[in-house]
């Protein structure tokens, strides 16, 4: 049962797709252990992660924290998430649990930090800023941060992508009824949401940004991995083939067969109970 204000469309709109999000999409820089540390005042005890998908942003705190806690709803991502961390050496500091951001496993003012990474925008904001106040200590940081899509390379790819992500969203409104679409918040209001909720002394909005490495195999990797995508494609695989198909060539143009430093912009929005 999806407890209320946690949709399960937003929630099964990630079934079935962990390997590709966790191959293509980026991991959490060292950058946010750095901002969120210096807000925090200290080295943190404990760290909660929600909505971690695959771990991507749970595993940085590994060598930071004494206690990380990833919480996701989704079986799939979690499954990814446990695999992963079956793999690593010296992996006690890091658990994963099933759960949703409303409804945290977690006691009253027991942590330092919690982080929504890609994430917090599925979430029900009122629930979900509550429930973050509830376990958050006096002086915790809350932080929920965000990549912007696409990743900044060229103007023929850009072109093409905006295409895709625009066409994918006209067929899932077609190809399905308004109550079995998932539905997510505007990023651009995390900020004022936040602020709102009384829950926090001081919020503000940190952009900065981070290189990292990619291929034309990893650039259209990323964009397949957008949840639109992979709901129009589990609906019918042939819809988008010639939109994906025209991305792709000119992704391929572009990078020739390279490897190419692509500049990794963030937004954070952070709150300070």
């Amino acid at each position: 049962m999806i407890p209320e204000n946690n949709s399960k469309q937003n929630i099964d709109r990630f079934l079935g797709f962990q390997e590709d999000y966790d191959r293509y999409r980026p991991e959490a820089p060292g950058m946010i252990i750095k901002l969120l540390t210096d807000y925090l005042g200290s080295t943190p005890s404990v760290v909660a992660d929600i909505g971690c998908g695959t771990g991507l942003s749970t595993f940085l705190w590994k060598d930071v924290a004494d206690n990380v806690i990833g919480i996701e709803p989704n079986p799939d991502m979690l499954g990814k998430a446990i695999d992963k961390l079956s793999r690593i050496e010296d992996p006690q500091s890091i658990t994963f649990v099933q759960g949703y951001s409303n409804q945290l496993p977690l006691a009253v003012d027991s942590v330092d930090i919690v982080t929504c990474s890609q994430s917090f925008h599925w979430m029900d904001p009122e629930s979900t800023l509550r429930e973050i106040s509830r376990v958050l200590r006096t002086g915790g940081v809350f932080a929920a941060y965000d990549c912007d899509w696409p990743l900044p390379l060229q103007q023929k790819v850009e072109e093409r992508y905006n295409q895709l992500i625009s066409k994918s969203e006209e067929l899932l409104a077609s190809l399905l009824p308004d109550a079995e679409r998932a539905h997510k918040w505007d990023k651009e209001g995390h900020l004022s949401r936040i602020q709102a909720s009384g829950a926090f002394s001081f919020a503000r909005e940190i952009v900065f940004h981070n290189l990292e490495s990619c291929d034309a195999q990893r650039y259209v990797g990323l964009a397949l991995s957008q949840g639109g995508i992979r709901t129009v494609l589990k609906q019918d695989a042939t819809l988008l083939n010639q939109d994906i198909a025209d991305f792709s060539t000119a992704v391929e143009d572009h990078f020739q067969g390279r490897t190419l430093e692509v500049l990794i912009s963030y937004r954070m929005r952070i709150g300070i109970k």
